[in-house]
């Protein structure tokens, strides 16, 4: 049994639409898409160059906290405490650094980097005890946990992505839960936000044939929870907005026109250096080999983990 079809399973029938599947023109995740509507000169550097970025602290100290929140779910439904979330803080950092050896650069090796490490993992230990004043995880029993899902449009577009959470009740109803480890975003960012959550929930449309009930954001970096309920109208318009993300990214490959877009964003952008807006200049385009003819082996090779 693949992926999709243990993801098919244990969320609900294996739904879907019928007929041969189409060739796969492109592939397409959260992040990614993200990224391009951000900036495509970032979505390039990302996908198309491969540019290695240093790990920054905020974003590794989201990944110590998801992971964390998945562990706690292994253990029995009435030892998932807040003690029991922050005695796996420590082992599961540590585990991190032995998989990352990269991540050993994160603060430096003396008496100010100590702090500094020590001023960070006070930070997780918040969010993780903030967890707890938004939901009762002894309450919970999550069906999925950090689930890889893709499926095929009939464009050939692939969209893939791993979903922090999904938890599904009796009456079959799914919810997609997601974690940030930042701060809730303001009125006029709500929708961007939900993108990625309305991405997730049109996949699990697509695969199962049965629209998620609920998509919720838990920010953990101030404590609100956002939620939203999706109907078929939304994921059309999420499945139309993806093609012409898609669309727009080919043109790019077509062309070799990367464009810039500035924003608040850059000064927290690895890539600053080689941004023409910012004096720089970008490296040379890779040769494409000819039997490659989208980005779509590339969007694979340069997955991440969504964001935290």
């Amino acid at each position: 049994m693949n992926t999709s079809e243990a993801a098919a399973t244990t969320i609900g029938g294996t739904g879907g639409r019928a007929g041969a599947a189409p060739r796969v023109i492109g592939s397409l995740s959260p992040s990614r898409a993200g990224d391009f509507m951000t900036c495509p000169l970032l979505y390039r550097f990302r996908v198309i160059d491969k540019i290695p970025e240093r790990p920054s602290p905020a974003a590794v100290r989201g990944t110590l906290v998801h992971a964390v929140l998945e562990r706690l779910f292994d253990r029995p439904a009435g030892d998932r405490t807040v003690e029991a979330a922050l005695e796996l803080l420590g082992p599961q950092w540590e585990r991190l650094r032995a998989a990352e050896p990269v991540l050993a650069t994160l603060f430096a090796d003396d008496a100010a980097g100590e702090s500094d490490q020590a001023g960070w993992l006070e930070q997780a230990r918040r969010m993780l005890e903030r967890y707890f004043t938004l939901e009762d995880p002894r309450r919970l029993e999550p069906a999925e946990r950090e689930l890889f899902v893709e499926t095929v449009l009939d464009s050939g577009l692939k969209l893939r992505g791993f979903i922090d959470r999904v938890d599904v009740a009796p009456s079959g109803d799914v919810r997609i839960v997601d974690y940030k480890t930042g701060a809730s975003p303001r009125a006029d960012f709500e929708a961007r936000a939900l993108f990625q959550m309305k991405f997730y929930a049109l996949v699990v449309w697509r695969l199962h044939g049965r629209v998620p009930r609920l998509l919720q954001l838990m920010y953990l970096g101030n404590g609100e929870v956002l939620r939203y309920e999706p109907d078929e109208a939304d994921l059309r318009a999420t499945e139309r907005k993806v093609e012409a993300l898609w669309q727009a990214i080919r043109r790019a490959m077509d062309t070799g026109e990367w464009r810039p877009r500035t924003s608040r964003l850059c000064d927290w952008c690895d890539h600053k250096e080689r941004c023409p807006q910012f004096g720089g200049t970008p490296p040379p385009l890779p040769v494409v080999p000819v039997d490659r003819p989208t980005p779509a082996d590339l969007e694979s090779a340069a997955r991440a983990h969504d964001a935290p």
